[in-house]
């Protein structure tokens, strides 16, 4: 169990994904391109089976947006998208209408 206040740190955003390639170094990673309300991010993330480019291209997403940055195989990520976990695949999670991005959850 965590408090709400720690809850509340936890900054969580809509981002429109602007451009997405394969990791060069990881079969299952893209390396994703982001705009978070006029700040453009990189976010590396394990959805490449599940997930043609062409789809997620243009797509509003569901992001946490203050994760310290890590590095991925080499890949810088600034955040992390949400999926729903169905039988071991991702769903991602997205705004039920189109928002603006960089538009907060709450």
């Amino acid at each position: 169990m965590i408090s709400f206040d720690e809850f509340k740190k936890m900054d969580l955003r809509v981002a429109k994904v602007l451009d997405v390639r394969d990791h060069p170094d990881a079969d299952k990673l893209y390396v994703i391109q982001i705009d978070v309300g006029g700040q453009t991010r990189q976010i590396v993330a394990g959805i490449r089976t599940q997930y043609p480019i062409e789809e997620l291209l243009g797509r509003k997403i569901v992001m946490i947006n203050n994760l310290e940055p890590v590095t991925i195989r080499g890949e810088e990520s600034r955040g992390m998208l949400l999926a729903a976990n169905d039988d071991g695949s991702p769903v991602i999670l997205v705004p039920e209408r189109d928002v603006p991005s960089g538009t907060q959850i709450c």
